[in-house]
Parts: C-alpha cells; sequence; structure tokens
C-alpha cells in the first residue's frame, strides 16, 4: 500500500509514518502543500491512503479546503488521527473534520471516539505508541546524565490560560516538591527559564539545557536513574509514557486511572499519589539500583505491544474491516520505500537532504544563505526541518 501523510513537522513523521513503513508500506511525506505541488504529488506518488495527524502548519482553514478539494474527487480514503483530544474537540477537531471531510477518524480518547460516532462521524480509537526505530535503548551519555530528568515543554502560557487543566496535578505532586527540597532535576524542552512565577521557585539555570532533538531523546531516558513523565490528563496517558518506557527509562509518573489501566505501577514503572509520597519514592529508588533495573527491564518489555508498527496494523484492521481500504490494497510489498516529496520542477534549485542534526542555521552557513531565505523558497513557517527531508537552497547556476 501507498500512504501519503499530510504532514512537515519535526515530530510525526517518526510515528504512524514508520509504523506503516516497519509493516511494509510505501511512505511518502508531504512537506509543506500548496495548490501547485499537492496534485503533483498525488499524480506521481499515487496514494491508497491519505493520513494527516493533529494540529500543525499543515492544518490552516486553507489548507484543510485545500486537501479535501484535491483528495475527495480523486476517491483516496482520508484519514484523520486526532491527537488534541479531548481538551481541544470542540475548537479544533470538529470545526477540521468539517472542512476536511475525512472518511474516518482516529482520536486518543475513546470518549471522544463515541461522541464522533453519536454524530455520524465513523471514528475508533487509536492510542499514542513509540517508535521501536527512534525509542529504543542505549548506552549512558555524560552530556545527558543525571540522576532525576524531566523533556517536557513548561506551556507557562497555557498554564495560566487553563487553571483547571490536569497538567498543573502533575506539576505540582511530581516537580514542586522535589524543587521545594532543593532536589536538582536536569530539565529539557522549552520554556522552563519562565516557570519561576508560576512555582514559585527559580529553576537553576544550570539545570535548565532547553530544545532538545527528538531523536536524541532516547539518550536522555537511557542515561538518568528517573525520569519525571508529566500527565496531561486522568483517564489518557501521553505519548512521552510510551517512549520512555520503550528507550528502557526508569519512568516515576503520576497515579491515575489512564496510567493504572495501561501499565502495572510498581512492576513497569512507579506512581506518585501526593507530593510526599514523590519524595519518598525518589529517595528509595535512587539508593536501590537493582530494584530500578528490574522495573525498567520489565516496563520495556511491558511496552512492546504499544509501538507504532502495532498501532498501524490496528489501524489497518480497521479501516479494512470498515470497507476504507480493500483487503488486497492493505497488503505488505518488500523492500518498501520511505520518501519525502521533491518536486521535480525543482531542478533549477540545489538541493539538499536533511542529515541527523541538521539546523536551518548550519544549512545556511555551508551554503552561504540566511535563513530567512531558506524559510521562504522551502514555504517554512519556522525552523523545524527533518531528517531526510528535501530543501531548495538557491538557484543552480547556469551558463549559456
Amino acid at each position: 500500500m501507498r500512504v501519503l501523510f499530510i504532514e512537515s513537522g519535526n515530530l510525526w513523521p517518526h510515528t504512524l509514518p514508520k509504523g506503516f513503513h516497519s509493516n511494509g508500506h510505501d511512505i511518502m511525506i508531504s512537506g509543506p502543500i500548496t495548490k501547485g505541488n499537492l496534485p503533483k504529488m498525488l499524480a506521481e506518488f499515487q496514494p491508497d491512503l491519505v493520513v494527516t495527524i493533529g494540529w500543525g502548519q499543515e492544518h490552516t482553514p486553507e489548507k484543510q479546503i485545500l486537501v479535501r478539494e484535491q483528495i475527495k474527487p480523486r476517491n483516496i480514503p482520508l484519514i484523520y488521527w486526532a491527537v488534541e483530544d479531548p481538551a481541544y474537540t470542540n475548537n479544533w477537531s470538529l470545526p477540521l473534520i468539517e472542512k476536511m471531510q475525512p472518511d474516518f477518524v482516529f482520536t486518543i480518547c475513546e470518549k471522544t471516539a463515541n461522541k464522533y460516532q453519536q454524530r455520524g462521524i465513523p471514528s475508533a480509537f487509536l492510542d499514542f505508541g513509540f517508535e521501536e526505530s527512534v525509542h529504543f535503548p542505549t548506552c549512558k551519555y555524560t552530556e545527558y546524565s543525571s540522576q532525576i530528568a524531566v523533556v517536557a515543554n513548561a506551556y507557562p502560557d497555557k498554564l495560566m490560560q487553563y487553571p483547571d487543566h490536569f497538567r498543573h496535578e502533575s506539576i505540582n505532586r511530581l516537580i514542586k516538591p522535589l524543587l521545594e527540597k532543593q532536589v536538582r532535576i536536569d530539565f529539557w524542552g522549552n520554556h522552563w527559564d519562565q516557570m519561576g512565577s508560576y512555582l514559585g521557585i527559580e529553576i537553576p539555570k544550570d539545570w535548565i539545557h532547553g530544545h532538545l532533538y527528538y531523536r536524541e531523546a532516547n539518550k536522555v531516558y537511557s542515561s538518568s536513574d528517573i525520569m519525571i513523565g508529566l500527565q496531561n490528563y486522568p483517564d489518557l496517558v501521553t505519548q512521552r509514557t510510551h517512549e520512555i518506557l520503550g528507550s528502557g527509562g526508569f519512568l516515576l509518573t503520576l497515579d491515575s486511572p489512564g496510567v493504572s489501566s495501561t501499565f502495572k505501577p510498581g512492576i513497569d514503572l512507579i506512581v506518585s499519589s501526593s507530593p510526599e509520597d514523590t519524595i519518598e519514592k525518589v529517595n528509595y529508588y535512587l539508593k536501590h539500583a537493582d530494584e530500578r533495573s528490574a522495573i525498567q527491564n520489565q516496563g520495556h518489555i511491558s511496552v512492546q505491544p504499544n509501538s507504532y508498527k502495532a498501532r498501524t496494523r490496528q489501524m489497518i484492521d480497521i479501516l479494512v474491516e470498515q470497507k476504507i481500504v480493500d483487503l488486497e490494497v492493505a497488503a505488505s510489498r518488500e523492500n518498501p520505500k520511505f520518501n519525502y516529496f521533491q518536486d521535480k520542477d525543482d531542478q533549477q534549485y540545489l538541493i539538499y537532504k536533511v542529515k541527523t542534526g541538521d539546523s536551518l542555521w548550519r544549512i545556511s552557513q555551508t551554503f552561504g544563505v540566511t535563513v530567512d531565505e531558506l524559510k521562504e523558497l522551502n514555504l517554512l513557517t519556522n525552523g523545524l526541518i527533518n531528517e531526510n527531508q528535501f530543501l531548495k537552497i538557491k538557484k543552480e547556476e547556469t551558463t549559456d
């Protein structure tokens, strides 16, 4: 099966697309879509299925309509995975579904799937997972080594905007009590330097490490004695929960119905029911490396059914059952390809294929162009780029 993902972000190409690919399906990642290039990639790739995920730069209202207008007349099944549910169902997912008109909607929230079905929207539950080629156990790295670590964005503005959000409970129970006891936590992610007024405590600057490249995260998970995992909803688990366990990390997270229904506390991971419990658990497990190791090993075993390879098999089974995709079309093939779309009309440009660890700034310095020129030429709304993505650098010089 040929699957086109309408996606230009840095994270999602490493999730379901990799899962489809490992199940024997050809993948194309669209990159930024336009009225000019979307028809070209549909004609060139001839996808059997089109999938789009979440809330990103390819989901502006104009692009939602563009996707519908280009894909629906071609009778290609269009699938949406709603990863912003349930908080943004009404003000994001439903308006997108109305504009884009997908043939089927998957959602990370089982209750929301029922709501979609009640509205006549074909839907099913599909939880987050982890990608085995990205989140796997590795050796300890000195630059990422720590006793206690957090990999997450702080979202101070969102926390102020939504005072009832469950993430407050995660921070107040898991992070704040340790900071109050002056226990060092190493933070990877954005905006932790802006959390002093929210926490009532300034996080020391040398504890804050800023943005972490997505494919580097497993090095932190494998190099930290204890990983703190925040939760956003009482009945769900975050994607990072799966990714930490998939990377063989030792996870301390919130004692919640979502966590306890997915994993076994005390066996796969450990949970905290109060700030005092957090302090007690951290002190205990920092002193008992053998017990940490046993839980790490079991957590890594228990998370395996939640790989994106397994998630895509689940997704395909549902689409075949619902007659969205024919069983024959859904068959896997040998040596499947994983590509980013490259417009053949761009042959007049010098093209660069992004490598692991590349940044727009580094590429701009290599080729003597500005970051703004690269963003404008490649229709990038921010500085995020993906490994194996093709970038136009500048027009090739020609001689008469």
